[in-house]
């Protein structure tokens, strides 16, 4: 894995999300707890909903156009079949990194 700094992990409110351009399309940083981060597409599967403007809680996300729920360790939508993509980050010293070889990878959005 090759990680890449996105910034403090203060700069994300708690229970909530920040969005990061990259080529490939937005990714949306969510935020569960005091160093409890996670990653995935910005866009809902269902109608393109922004998911980094959607309700964080526990560590799902509901699209907030449509109320899907996604789980944010699998991308799995509750009761749908339908999925979003996750990307491997932590945080480190206060800091969050993303693998920049998963999102490389990804197809362009």
């Amino acid at each position: 894995m090759s990680w890449i700094d996105i910034g403090p992990v203060s700069d994300i409110p708690l229970r909530g999300a920040r969005k990061i351009k990259t080529a490939q399309g937005c990714v949306a940083v969510f935020r569960t707890g005091p160093d409890e981060v996670f990653a995935a597409t910005d866009s809902c599967p269902h109608k393109g909903g922004p998911l980094s403007e959607g309700i964080v809680h526990g560590q799902s996300v509901t699209c907030p156009l449509h109320n899907w729920v996604f789980d944010l360790n699998t991308g799995q939508a509750r009761g749908e079949d339908a999925s979003i993509t996750t990307f491997p980050v932590q945080v480190r010293e206060g800091r969050v990194w993303i693998d920049g070889a998963s999102l490389a990878a990804r197809s362009a959005a």
